[in-house]
């Protein structure tokens, strides 16, 4: 057992010797760091999100506003987390964050409701995706003259998703999940959510081509690759994955069901990386797979579904990833009058496509207004463009290759999320409210005549 431990301990060392001489500049001091520096973000996300929760505001906000306020320590003089914006260690956490977090958006994804939504759902959908795209990309090209076409376009594409989960929780807040309204929004919402991804799977691989030097025919590839893609997600998930998990449901040590689900999902996400999609699409895809997926057939589970085996990791590492994103956000860089101005516009070309989508409803006794506000706050998705942007190269007007998403476009885009976030609420309750004291006021009105 003495020389087991020696032995691993050595081996430690020399592992931790050779990170050191591979980096050259890495501390000894930066693995406490992180350790540290983990911690703190969690907490930072939970007290952030629970004065988010008592002002009844969504708690991505909390996390968002505790990240950039632990980002921004070093303007008053508070150096010792910068590093954590670049650890690599503390990214990957991040990044698992953000497929778990994809896996659960598409474990509560109908997949018969996706395939079978309402025709005015479905022309929600396009056209608040059609108008944000064409706002987002003029806007983009006004305030970015010098950036190449496909920058902008991938802007415009990174205003499209609508929140569903702050939309879902708003509804549900006003006791109006019932309502006509409510489902051709959720509806629309989910339809958006994955135009957004396919959307972020054509953009991406746009770009990636025109940084290689292929042909723009390919982005009919990659969107057909993305559709295959979701669609085969679907199907499997009907027919082959149920037997799977009824299977695996006969083992009998613990937690292997949440290892199986979390292991399909990193095995997905792994598969659209190998299909030239970005990873998230295959965490969706796997959610879908697994949608309505239960464990009924296994008496002692009680009938627990994923979502609720899921929930603690979710909790764990999906807060890293919003509070990283918000540490990285220059608060330096979006003080300045010129960003300000492009951060106010696309938010406006945000607000303006996503409510120009009530007017396509054709259906009648439908509050047109209340369609759109629910369809206005921006969120996981879009932070998500944003971040996945950062790591896209595209080459600048000096000929070398600069992030498609820059500081500054990121400050931006994190502006947009906070702002229609904040404003849905308010406009939603006062719309849904004033509509249904309307028709009261006008029946007591009638009866008295």
């Amino acid at each position: 057992m003495a020389l087991w431990l020696a032995a691993d301990a050595r081996a430690v060392e020399v592992a931790d010797m050779s990170a050191h001489s591979s980096t050259g500049a890495a501390s000894p001091d930066l693995a406490p760091l992180v350790l540290v520096g983990l911690g703190l973000m969690l907490v930072v996300a939970k007290l952030g999100g629970e004065v988010c929760e008592r002002f009844r505001q969504p708690a991505v906000l909390g996390e968002l506003a505790g990240g950039i306020l632990l980002g921004n320590l070093a303007l008053v003089g508070v150096t010792a987390f910068e590093p954590l914006k670049t650890d690599q260690i503390v990214g990957a956490l991040a990044q698992l964050g953000v497929l778990i977090l994809l896996f659960e958006v598409g474990l509560e994804s109908d997949a018969k409701a996706l395939l079978a939504v309402g025709w005015s759902a479905l022309l929600v959908a396009l056209a608040g995706t059609g108008a944000s795209l064409a706002l987002g990309w003029l806007t983009a090209s006004y305030f970015l003259p010098d950036a190449p076409r496909l920058a902008h376009i991938f802007i415009g594409a990174a205003l499209c998703a609508t929140s569903i989960g702050i939309t879902a929780r708003v509804l549900r807040d006003l006791n109006k999940l019932q309502t006509r309204e409510a489902r051709i929004i959720l509806g629309a919402a989910v339809v958006d959510d994955v135009l957004g991804l396919v959307m972020l799977a054509v953009v991406a691989g746009s770009i990636a081509a025109a940084s290689a030097g292929v042909s723009k025919l390919s982005v009919l590839g990659i969107a057909f690759k993305a559709v295959v893609f979701l669609l085969g997600a679907i199907a499997l998930g009907q027919y082959v994955v149920p037997r799977l998990l009824r299977g695996v449901g006969r083992f009998e040590v613990r937690g292997v069901l949440l290892a199986f689900a979390v292991a399909f999902c990193l095995l997905l996400a792994w598969t659209a990386h190998l299909f030239g999609l970005a990873s998230i699409i295959g965490a969706f895809a796997a959610g879908l797979m697994l949608d309505e997926v239960s464990f009924e057939s296994v008496p002692r589970y009680e009938k627990r579904d994923l979502q609720a085996l899921l929930a603690p990791v979710g909790t764990l590492f999906v807060p890293l990833f919003f509070v990283l994103t918000g540490m990285r956000v220059d608060l330096r860089v979006v003080a300045r009058p010129s960003l300000v101005g492009f951060a106010l516009a696309l938010t406006l070309a945000a607000l303006v496509g996503k409510q120009l989508c009530g007017l396509v409803v054709t259906e009648r006794k439908v509050k047109r207004l209340a369609i759109g506000f629910g369809m206005l706050p921006r969120g996981e998705v879009e932070l998500i463009f944003a971040g996945v942007g950062a790591t896209l190269l595209l080459p600048g007007t000096n000929g070398n290759l600069e992030p498609v998403v820059n500081n500054a476009t990121y400050g931006a885009i994190v502006v947009v999320v906070l702002i229609t976030t904040l404003v849905t609420p308010p406009l939603l309750k006062w719309t849904l409210t004033r509509h249904a004291r309307e028709p009261a006021h006008e029946s007591a009105e009638q009866t008295t005549n």
